[in-house]
């Protein structure tokens, strides 16, 4: 469980990841050594992953955005290894969950346009050996996108 002091710090650290220590300290009520301490504790046991910025996907020229319902023939640990080995080298997906329900795996995917997912699909999903199908979803808008955690 996340202690309260960290909770507020790692709220502060996904709304303004580029917040220097003394602004993070003045922002959660710390002591700068604290703060500090505090951060590189949650970095050093893997809370905190990383730092990133946020980019607008279609500002970026990925016009395109899919979530892929996918089901395997079986699930011989020969197949389910091969296909998690590949989706996850992949740079197109974003996100690939393993699922209760119809599908086994869903996966949310960005491209630039329609011919790029076409190739997607055609050169890449559909010659994983052991997948039963894919279907897709189209994104048509994005209706809530977030990414924090919500302390």
């Amino acid at each position: 469980m996340i202690e309260d002091q960290d909770a507020r710090i790692l709220a502060y650290l996904q709304k303004d990841g580029r917040a220097t220590n003394q602004q993070l300290a003045d922002a959660v009520g710390m002591s700068t050594s604290a703060c500090w301490r505090r951060v590189r504790a949650l970095e050093e046991s893997g809370v905190i992953q990383g730092y990133a910025a946020l980019v607008a996907r279609e500002q970026a020229g990925f016009a395109m955005s899919a979530i892929l319902h996918v089901s395997l023939e079986r699930h011989d640990a020969k197949f389910v290894d091969e296909f998690v080995a590949r989706v996850t080298t992949r740079r197109e997906v974003l996100e690939c969950f393993a699922t209760t329900g119809d599908a086994d795996y869903h996966l949310r995917v960005v491209v630039q346009d329609m011919a790029a997912y076409n190739r997607f699909l055609d050169e890449f999903m559909f010659r994983i050996p052991g997948i039963r199908y894919v279907r897709s979803n189209v994104v048509l808008k994005e209706i809530k996108t977030v990414v924090a955690l919500p302390f």
